[in-house]
């Protein structure tokens, strides 16, 4: 089977892709699981190591094509505060929990929970429903899914 054993990052690389992904968050840190991409193009990705794959990344295959890495939309919170303040005591609580949270302008996204949801809540937070792509931060270590699990 044909393997991807590299990233080249967004920005990294141009042109047309041999095939694409898309992947749900938790889908997008892996370092070896078969997969097909939505053209049909079957590979192995097969890293070193676990790595976090971002909307824009390109999988590298063996025969030097590209598969492009995209994000799915899916269930999201929307978290928005009544001021700067509020909203950074929010960011604490989350960050506090190690949950991955997505900074957009004045709101934080983080995957649909509804005990959070209730906490943000409970604090003074307006909590909505969305669907879009998930690219929370990387955190100090450059890695977005570094939780307890």
């Amino acid at each position: 089977m044909l393997r991807a054993t590299e990233i080249k990052r967004k920005g990294e690389w141009q042109g047309p892709a041999a095939d694409h992904v898309v992947l749900a968050y938790q889908e997008r840190h892996r370092r070896r699981i078969a997969m097909t991409g939505q053209g049909g193009l079957a590979f192995l990705l097969d890293l070193p190591r676990a790595a976090s794959l971002k909307e824009g990344d390109g999988l590298v295959l063996e025969d030097g094509r590209l598969v492009a890495v995209g994000a799915a939309p899916e269930p999201l919170l929307e978290i928005t505060c009544r001021d700067p303040e509020h909203l950074t005591r929010l960011a604490w609580h989350l960050g506090n929990r190690h949950l991955p949270t997505q900074i957009s302008g004045a709101a934080l996204l983080i995957l649909d929970d509804h005990v959070i949801a209730e906490m943000a809540r409970g604090l003074g937070a307006d909590v909505r429903p969305v669907e879009a792509a998930f690219e929370p931060e990387g955190g100090a270590y450059g890695q977005a899914d570094h939780g307890h699990g």
